[in-house]
């Protein structure tokens, strides 16, 4: 049994009471659209009502530059590929995950990535990581693993462990791995 006082649900937001929630809730951090909406909707009234509300919103929101889907996924991509050293795959998930659209994923990938060496790229991240050179077939499953979470591919990755100069046996371990069929 939770102590205190159960929560009452905040009254549905008016237009301009939406709007500072909306300009507050950016304030703290940058959103998609489809982020922003999601949160706007729960508070105003249920329905058509709510829904034009939202909508005057985020147009308002947009005519002013607050919201702009573009500018959030190209920092969010200069981001994760300058500090985190993640790879392009990677970056793609993530930006599908928070509601950004396929095609200005597509150009703000190609846009950050075209001139990207990913081996380099993921040999960055290694060090960030303080990942080193893997002892025993263990080691080496979990830096393969960490390197496809970053989003490399696997042909990347295969190279930087060949030249880490990893035995041919646990190589042949993680392929075996990579064609069996994985249960969901």
């Amino acid at each position: 049994m939770p102590f205190g006082r159960p929560k009452k649900k905040p009254e549905p937001l008016n237009e301009s009471g939406l709007y500072d929630y909306a300009v507050w809730t950016l304030g703290r951090a940058m959103r998609t659209e489809s982020d922003l909406r999601r949160l706007m909707k729960t508070r105003v009234a249920p329905g058509d009502q709510g829904e034009a509300v939202v909508a005057a919103v985020i147009a308002r929101l947009k005519e002013q530059r607050y919201l702009d889907d573009q500018s959030f996924a190209e920092t969010y991509a200069r981001l994760r590929h300058e500090n985190e050293k993640f790879g392009q795959r990677r970056v793609r998930q993530d930006l599908q995950q928070k509601g950004v659209g396929s095609e200005l994923i597509t150009e703000t990938l190609q846009a950050r990535y075209a001139q990207t060496d990913e081996e380099a790229l993921a040999r960055q991240h290694l060090e960030r990581k303080r990942l080193r050179k893997p002892e025993n077939e263990k080691e080496t499953a979990r830096i393969m693993r960490r390197l496809v979470t970053a989003g490399f591919s696997p042909g990347v990755i295969y190279k930087i462990l060949r030249q880490w100069d990893v035995p041919d046996e646990s190589l042949a371990a993680l392929e075996s791995l990579d064609d069996a069929p994985h249960e969901e």
